[in-house]
């Protein structure tokens, strides 16, 4: 089954067609809905609050639209790859179906030190363009614990975190009972230990 999600509208609408996980273009540049809130005051006109978060700097920008105002709607897929390689500034990807392969800036990466050959990610381009906006690892990813200091027998302090380095090199902070050689799960939005894997 194709992971491929087309946004498909006419690129003018209106606060109406506001949903999560929409993209608009607003003040020159790329935003995709967080949260939105349709207002209806006892008194004046109808608006939407919307959270929306920037494409590309990941910046959340809150504004509120007058209700029935024209919105510019951007037709973006979200399209499955797989990690290959770095090279120079680039990271080469490869289509999971097609097997095309794609050049992306580590500026538009959500979580780059955590790419290792094969990472899954998705890469949401601009449907029109077919310029890469965005390229997202899942948001928690399993890797190992290749080097942390061993905990103290005896030291059972609720909440104490200790350095780890995981594969590839990032490093993260986990709780005393981690040991080298271990599974766990990191955020990858927070570079935060989530969990131990069996």
């Amino acid at each position: 089954m194709s992971l491929l999600i087309k946004q498909t509208y006419n690129s003018m609408a209106t606060t109406a067609d506001i949903k999560n996980g929409l993209c608009i273009n607003f003040n020159n540049d790329i935003y995709t809905i967080v949260e939105f809130l349709h207002v209806k005051p006892g008194k004046g006109a109808a608006f939407v609050r919307t959270k929306m978060r920037n494409v590309k700097t990941g910046r959340i920008l809150e504004n509120t639209f007058p209700s029935g105002a024209k919105i510019d709607i951007v037709r973006v897929e979200r399209r499955p790859y797989t990690y290959l390689y770095k090279e120079g500034d680039m990271h080469v990807f490869m289509h999971t179906e097609t097997y095309e392969q794609i050049y992306i800036p580590e500026s538009i990466i959500n979580a780059p030190q955590f790419l290792k050959d094969g990472q899954y990610v998705e890469i949401t381009v601009h449907a029109d363009t077919e310029t890469p906006l965005l390229c997202e690892l899942p948001p928690f990813i399993e890797t190992v614990v290749t080097y942390t200091e061993p905990g103290f027998a005896g030291n059972t302090a609720t909440n104490a975190m200790k350095d780890a380095t995981v594969e590839p090199g990032v490093q993260v902070r986990v709780p005393l009972f981690i040991k080298e050689g271990e599974r766990i799960k990191v955020d990858t939005r927070t570079c935060e230990y989530a969990e131990r894997l069996k």
